[in-house]
């Protein structure tokens, strides 16, 4: 009898449970499709040089350890539920039916949810795992082809992983249900939140932001003192001022409208704070762009703390924004009074304005992680496509072998060796090879070995015929030089500016074999592998070899390419013999240490971390998107009986079906559209920023083309999820408020 009963309860209430249908199919479909490529069944055609089990652990670790968040969102939804249906659980109570039987038969109905929504989302996760796995074969550079398969350890994780979370659910809703008493089941639904004004969320929030305009102005005193020049332009100038200025005068306001708090009120009190932090935020968000300019000299970590800076000003401006969103719609309401009152106007004024009085912390938290997770849709292809930008301009050599002299304090245990290891091993593993190169790289001065400096390390020169048997291997042409001159080659990922700025300050070249001039082609910037530099450094001198020969060699190195690419166990145990042979760190003191890349074992391993990296980004990005929609749509769902009741005396008063459907389309936009547009319009600011400070890498890495597609792709994701989400809310908002039920509430 129970089991019919829940069946029944389950049919009757599947449409009332739209919300949660579609999130936790939304849920089970990605927890599916991400850990599809982590199964012990799934060996794709990828060839002998890659080995995916690198990247199967650290998937199913990921995606797990993310998917912990799906246990709020579980708890959340099935809370809703409870309180959606605690006055027939109070019915059934007054009946004589035990409430611990309660309990446990709403625990099977959301169960049996909970199977069907797993049943469904796997099997739309064996679709968009065609996705991820067509994500992962390019990755390797290996063509897609559609195939329908069907992981049994997979499923059983799945099944497990949100079974295991509805039991955790589901036992505190039994408990809930069995400590309650029939009275408070019955009233739960008339109980409000606690006025806006009463809560002390937003002035704690002034107090810690009056801290960071404290640090904020320190730091901009320092970076002024020790950065300003009266030669630079006036947008500069105005930065310097500006970092100054504003937070100066927003911390004298803050201090100030304490005292006359009660006098202004604390709406005026946290405008004049907001407007102080929209002006204090243009001079910190204006740094990368004028850096770029300029070329200001800021450092990394200057960089950062800005970037800190102007995101604790951005949440700062988004929580007084959301705070104060009743309050300007109440003033926009009572400025004029045809609007007010123009049609359906004022009920619409009541409903905006009860939601966002009692809901603002809620709206802000939700403000926050959708700008949190749109950058982070954003940012993942930008790392990812950085990281394997530069693995193309690091591991460009399949056996790649340098030492390193800077932990060497004496000239004389520089080490010179032709790496004999390799030719061993090469030999016993009948490995084809197409080019090999031993060669030494020299400084300048030998003066300058004891120059250790961070920061300050001198470039490293390499002789002429070494770097063109370097762009022999790599297809470039060949350079040409006179006895008495130089030419530079540089890092890809170098400024232009710095490298016409270091040219135009070095046309000559002191040696200890006599000074070269700079060449007239004398810049060369194509990948050549990052052993070739010294620390900290990004540019190598190219010199006759005449010239290299009277100089200290300080820098071995051997290149490799082979016929044919290494198998991955053979590069493994060539790399662990490299390794063992020459440490990239020396156990002992005024010893070189070595820096060692095979090109199959580091193409696996930077693709298997990009991969994880960039999978569990953008997968966390979408758990927190869907989270937030999800709340967004419960919290205009839980008040449906409210809804029904003032909906029904609009019809009773004449107001037509199509303006109480405008009227429901405007209420749902502006609860769904002030939380959206707000973090959509703080996340361009702060990825502008970003790409601001990062504008070489990614020119030099990824490319703006590319990085507009996938960007374009991010935003069909969040469009495509917002539209499931805001169309299941009108569903369900309109079958609410459609019929009269039967009962009264009047929305006490």
């Amino acid at each position: 009898m129970y089991a019919k009963l829940v069946f029944k309860n389950a049919k009757k209430s599947a449409k009332d449970y739209l919300i949660y249908i579609v999130t936790m199919t939304v849920c089970v479909t990605l927890f599916y499709a991400f850990l599809f490529i982590s199964s012990s069944h799934y060996h794709p055609v990828i060839g002998a040089e890659y080995n995916i089990s690198l990247l199967a652990g650290g998937m199913k670790l990921a995606i797990c350890g993310i998917s912990l968040l799906l246990l709020f969102l579980i708890h959340y939804v099935n809370r809703f539920m409870l309180r959606k249906k605690q006055k027939e659980f109070a019915v059934e109570a007054t009946l004589g039916m035990e409430q611990k039987t309660i309990g446990l038969l709403f625990f099977c109905e959301t169960f049996f949810l909970l199977i069907f929504s797993v049943a469904v989302g796997i099997l739309l996760g064996m679709i968009v795992s065609q996705v991820i796995t067509a994500m992962l074969l390019a990755s390797f550079g290996e063509p897609y082809t559609f195939s329908w398969l069907f992981f049994p350890d997979t499923v059983l994780l799945t099944v497990g992983f949100f079974a295991v979370c509805q039991i955790l659910v589901g036992l505190g809703n039994v408990r809930i249900l069995n400590k309650s008493r029939i009275i408070e089941l019955m009233t739960a639904n008339r109980k409000n939140e606690k006025p806006l004004h009463k809560s002390r969320w937003m002035p704690v929030i002034c107090i810690l932001y009056g801290i960071l305009l404290l640090w904020m102005l320190q730091v901009g005193a320092v970076k002024c003192y020790f950065y300003f020049d009266s030669r630079h332009p006036l947008p500069v100038k105005l930065m310097y001022w500006g970092n100054i200025i504003f937070p100066a005068l927003t911390l004298l306001w803050a201090t100030a409208g304490t005292f006359l708090r009660r006098k202004i009120g604390f709406s005026r009190y946290l405008c004049g704070i907001l407007a102080g932090a929209v002006m204090t935020a243009i001079p910190i968000f204006s740094i990368a762009k004028l850096e770029n300019t300029y070329f200001l000299g800021f450092d990394a970590p200057t960089l950062n703390q800005y970037l800190l800076f102007g995101i604790a000003d951005i949440l700062f401006i988004l929580s007084a924004v959301i705070y104060l969103s009743n309050a300007a719609l109440l003033y926009w309401k009572e400025s004029k009074v045809s609007r007010k009152y123009h049609n359906t106007s004022l009920f619409l004024f009541g409903q905006l304005s009860s939601k966002l009085a009692t809901n603002t912390k809620t709206m802000t938290v939700i403000c926050i992680t959708l700008t949190f997770s749109i950058c982070l849709f954003v940012i993942a292809p930008i790392l990812t496509g950085w990281s394997l930008g530069y693995l193309d301009s690091r591991a460009v050599y399949d056996i790649q072998i340098s030492s390193r002299y800077n932990d060497v304090y004496e000239v004389e245990n520089l080490l010179d060796t032709d790496y004999g290891e390799i030719t061993g091993f090469i030999g016993k593993n009948q490995i084809a090879i197409e080019e090999d190169l031993t060669f030494s790289e020299y400084l300048p001065k030998r003066e300058s070995f004891h120059q250790r400096v961070k920061y300050d390390f001198p470039p490293l020169a390499i002789a002429l015929t070494d770097y063109n048997t370097i762009r022999k291997m790599l297809g470039y042409e060949s350079v040409i030089l006179k006895a008495d001159e130089f030419a530079t080659h540089w890092h890809y990922a170098a400024d232009v500016r710095d490298i016409e700025d270091y040219i135009a300050s070095h046309p000559l070249l002191e040696t200890d074999a006599g000074t070269l001039k700079l060449s007239e082609n004398a810049v060369f910037q194509e990948p050549v592998g990052e052993s070739i530099y010294n620390l900290y450094t990004a540019v190598v001198y190219i010199i006759p070899d005449e010239a290299a020969q009277a100089l200290l060699p300080v820098q071995s190195n051997r290149f490799v390419t082979t016929k044919y690419p290494l198998s991955f166990k053979t590069a493994e145990s060539l790399e662990q013999l490299l390794v063992n042979s020459y440490p990239e760190e020396s156990n002992k003191d005024n010893l070189p240490s070595y820096s060692t890349t095979i090109r199959t074992t580091e193409v696996n391993r930077i693709i298997a971390l990009n991969f994880i990296l960039k999978a569990s980004l953008i997968y966390s990005a979408i758990v927190l998107v869907v989270m937030c929609l999800t709340v967004l749509a419960l919290q205009q769902l839980s008040d449906a009986e409210k809804y029904h009741y003032r909906f029904s005396v609009l019809r009773k008063m004449g107001v037509e079906e199509k303006e109480l459907h405008t009227l429901v389309l405007k209420q749902l936009g502006v609860w769904f559209g002030l939380p959206s547009a707000s973090a959509i319009v703080v996340a361009i600011i702060v990825i502008s920023y970003f790409l601001q400070s990062a504008s070489a890498e990614i020119s030099a890495y990824i490319g703006y083309g590319a990085l507009v597609r996938q960007i374009g792709i991010i935003i069909g994701i969040l469009a495509l999820l917002l539209c499931c989400y805001f169309l299941s809310t009108w569903l369900l908002f309109q079958r609410s408020i459609g019929t009269d039920k039967g009962y009264p509430d009047h929305g006490r």
